[in-house]
């Protein structure tokens, strides 16, 4: 398994845990660097990690050229029976790093942000051609795929660990809301996300994770009905993305909360009434962990977001649209004050558990591997 990172990508444990499982050897190519959360997860379950020669950025020069013959060479050594890639720069360095080798190759993709690009768009409708399979981890990657002239495509969620992520009992509910200082009769919103800062090359000048459309959809909501509160949780992702919080935060009034990222998010999913999702590029993103636990979602259009939710379970709005999410605001606000959100924060955790969890996505991932190592 490649991947460009060594503190995200937690999300990838359970395919290594499956294949494990079923007495297949290991290993996880990871970026040189510190000491991240998803490197001691490694660690902690006694997979090899090995430190890529390559740093996974693409720069002209001898530089990069040693980095890819050095990436080469160290799959070589492990010549392993089958290639597993997520992020797009790791997909980048494999496929470069493996001409002229046969050997299978499956992409599996964590969102379709990069796809936005036409630029990208471009050099992907020849390189994925090089991938085995990919794997869009949405109908909707894997539609995209699909229309570039991949080689072969499928669509597998990454899922969510849906016995980590369930409702929360009474005590934990009521201790969450006295820890952010709400009373039970207070409508509580939350938005988990990173703060990304805007990409040069997709939605120029905006952050994907849409929080400049919900704190301008909460001004108008929250003028209307003063006894709702929006926790915002989630830090800053590197320098720019806490450069670009700090400019958001001139939007917040004095009924949002933002906090900085925890470790444990159900905390804030525990306390919360509804959750928001307004996203200009997703996945799946925060809605499986929050239908996980039973709260139902706001979500926009962007991307895969549509498939977390259905009538029953959940609010689906255009992206970047501020009307629209002030109406759902004010629906979902109708529903707890009537005593009726409680049957769509049920289906919620029903859908979630019905499609997304995470060990049926993990055996899907884990068989499909198998086949293509056969063929």
């Amino acid at each position: 398994m490649v991947i460009k990172t060594d503190e995200g990508g937690l999300w990838t444990l359970p395919h290594l845990d499956e294949l494990r499982a079923r007495g297949h050897e290991a290993v996880a190519v990871l970026p040189p660097g510190h000491e991240g959360r998803l490197r001691k997860a490694l660690h902690d379950r006694g997979i090899e990690v090995v430190q890529s020669a390559f740093d996974f950025r693409f720069r002209p020069g001898l530089r990069g050229l040693r980095g890819l013959l050095g990436l080469r060479a160290q799959l070589k050594r492990l010549n392993p029976g089958v290639l597993h890639y997520h992020l797009y720069a790791s997909a980048l360095a494999v496929r470069l790093a493996t001409l002229g080798w046969d050997v299978p190759k499956v992409h599996m993709v964590a969102g379709p942000l990069y796809l936005e690009s036409r630029l990208i768009r471009a050099v992907e409708r020849l390189l994925c051609r090089l991938d085995t399979v990919v794997i869009g981890g949405s109908r909707h990657t894997e539609r995209r795929y699909r229309a570039l002239g991949a080689s072969r495509t499928t669509a597998i969620p990454y899922g969510v660990d849906v016995e980590r992520f369930s409702p929360p009992s009474p005590a934990y509910r009521a201790a969450g809301r006295r820890a952010l200082g709400v009373t039970d009769d207070t409508f509580v919103v939350c938005m988990v996300a990173y703060v990304y800062p805007p990409k040069r090359l997709t939605h120029r000048g905006r952050g994907i994770k849409g929080h400049d459309v919900l704190l301008k959809a909460w001004r108008e909501f929250a003028r209307e009905r003063p006894d709702s509160r929006l926790v915002l949780l989630g830090g800053g992702f590197g320098p720019a993305g806490a450069a670009y919080k700090r400019q958001l935060q001139a939007l917040c009034t004095e009924t949002v909360d933002w906090y900085d990222s925890v470790l444990d998010v159900r905390d804030c999913y525990a306390a919360a009434d509804v959750s928001v999702s307004p996203s200009l590029s997703e996945n799946h993103g925060a809605a499986l962990e929050a239908g996980a636990m039973g709260v139902p979602s706001i979500v926009s259009d962007a991307g895969a977001l549509p498939e977390t939710v259905d009538p029953a379970s959940g609010w689906l709005v255009p992206r970047d649209d501020v009307a629209a999410l002030v109406q759902a605001l004010r629906e979902a606000h109708d529903e707890f004050r009537a005593g009726t959100l409680a049957a769509r924060a049920a289906r919620a955790r029903e859908r979630t558990v019905a499609r997304f969890a995470h060990e049926p996505a993990a055996r899907a991932v884990a068989d499909l591997l198998e086949r293509v190592r056969r063929a």
